[in-house]
């Protein structure tokens, strides 16, 4: 059969031949995990955040809401709008708004939670014992992040794709128990009234005033 090939370009596939077979059986090449740098420069360039949200409780039971983020330091999880149950993240509180209770809100400070370092004024992943483990799962990087001062309180994974953008956090508390929120449909930007946070406001609309 006549030679379609000159005997160089033969010769320079022999060569390679190999490399060619070593690649023809390599995966695909994995995912690299984003820098912590980089990560906390996404954190602290957010500014408001608005998405729906499906929450997973330890028990298996699921939960679903919208959330508005704005940074820093505060957040609203409403499970339903009106008066149904709603959690409210300002002035350095978080408060719990139950719909089956007469009673105020429960109050505990942000700072005893692990929502506090995504909350955070200035990020920095980079402080000592903060971060517990970084890893790369399915093309998604996972921080989990504690208070280095207060590991007592509990920890955070934040969840983020290549992009970054936030997916998911999970908050895992001081007795094991974990729940995970699933972000869906993120909007950026916008203007939401800070009087969407107000924790007094909220609590006298509802009939249920703070002491």
């Amino acid at each position: 059969m006549k030679q379609i090939l000159s005997a160089p370009v033969r010769a320079s596939l022999k060569a390679l031949a190999p490399a060619l077979v070593a690649l023809s059986f390599a995966g695909p090449a994995a995912a690299e995990k984003l820098p912590l740098s980089t990560i906390s420069s996404y954190l602290n360039g957010l500014g408001t955040v608005e998405a729906e949200f499906t929450q997973i409780n330890d028990d298996g039971s699921r939960s679903q809401g919208a959330v508005t983020i704005k940074r820093p330091g505060r957040m609203r999880l409403d499970y339903g709008g009106g008066d149904d149950a709603l959690v409210l993240v300002s002035g350095g509180q978080v408060a719990v708004f139950d719909p089956g209770s007469n009673e105020p809100p429960q109050r505990f400070p942000l700072s005893q939670t692990p929502l506090s370092l995504m909350l955070a004024r200035n990020v920095d992943l980079s402080k000592a014992k903060m971060v517990v483990s970084h890893t790369e799962q399915n093309g998604d990087t996972v921080v989990r992040a504690q208070d280095p001062d207060h590991p007592e309180y509990g920890s955070i994974d934040m969840i983020f794709s290549p992009t970054p953008v936030l997916k998911a956090w999970v908050i895992h508390d001081e007795t094991g128990g974990a729940t995970t929120v699933q972000l869906t449909k993120m909007k950026l930007g916008g203007s939401v009234p800070d009087g969407e946070f107000n924790i007094r406001t909220e609590a006298k609309r509802r009939g249920t005033p703070l002491d």
